[in-house]
């Protein structure tokens, strides 16, 4: 009882701590600062999807090739490091014979969800921002407490060993519907038209719950309970994450199609 009330504790002042940080950085929002928050969190990602894939850290020589991406991201196209970096690393690979498929993982996920969530910041600004941090928490909150209110069946199974038992069906429906309605408010910041606005939430909801699931695939994979622990009672920066990294990536796509159209 103890241990659970320490728990419930810890919870509680990190998700606390983390809503402080956010507000902060949506305030004094900037290019440069927006760049830094998302490249300390690339680091502890990279290294936390390294362990998952590999079941090892990453030596020095994969941090230098992820701070290679991240830094080319300031001053260049964000894309084109990710492309230079897997031309280089898939080509010491070949030309030495060492290494296995798996080290390149990290390099695409979740590096090229971090690039897009930069991506999103520089070209729609905060208020993009700030309307995938509404349909991700509400998609995320709502399937919690959906499942909880309405149980139900588990949303996907896999031979006897669900990739996340306690999401059902029911839960992602309240979470998706939640997201999307309220989401399609926020988006006007955004989008031109409420219709968009509600489409690309919903869209952006529905992708939300599969990075979810992706990350706890991941973790299955590798027998483990969390990406990290750098988050008291909430695990690593993956499992924050993950949601916004699938969602993140398709609101980017939707609004650039929006654009072109």
């Amino acid at each position: 009882m103890a241990l659970n009330t320490l728990i419930s504790s810890s919870r509680l002042y990190t998700a606390i701590a983390m809503l402080l940080v956010i507000v902060m950085i949506i305030l004094f929002h900037q290019p440069l600062l927006i760049w830094s928050v998302l490249g300390i969190a690339y680091m502890i990602g990279f290294y936390e999807a390294f362990k998952l894939y590999c079941k090892t850290p990453p030596t020095a020589i994969f941090f230098a090739f992820a701070s290679g991406i991240w830094i080319w991201s300031y001053y260049f196209p964000p894309l084109l490091g990710v492309f230079l970096v897997w031309i280089l690393f898939a080509s010491y690979q070949a030309y030495t014979k060492k290494g296995t498929i798996w080290q390149l993982m990290p390099f695409i996920y979740p590096t090229i969800p971090f690039v897009f969530l930069y991506l999103l910041y520089l070209e729609y600004s905060i208020g993009a921002i700030v309307w995938l941090l509404f349909i991700v928490a509400l998609s995320d909150t709502g399937a919690f407490f959906g499942g909880k209110l309405l149980g139900g069946t588990i949303f996907t199974q896999s031979g006897f060993c669900p990739t996340s038992p306690n999401k059902t069906k029911e839960g992602v429906l309240v979470g998706v519907l939640s997201a999307t309605f309220i989401g399609a408010f926020v988006g006007l910041s955004v989008c031109e038209s409420f219709w968009q606005s509600f489409v690309f939430s919903f869209t952006a909801s529905l992708t939300s719950i599969f990075g979810d699931l992706y990350e706890s695939y991941l973790k299955r994979n590798a027998e483990v309970k969390d990406s990290g622990s750098i988050f008291p009672g909430h695990g690593g920066m993956l499992d924050r994450l993950d949601g916004y990294f699938f969602g993140g990536v398709i609101l980017y796509i939707l609004l650039n199609l929006e654009v072109s159209l």
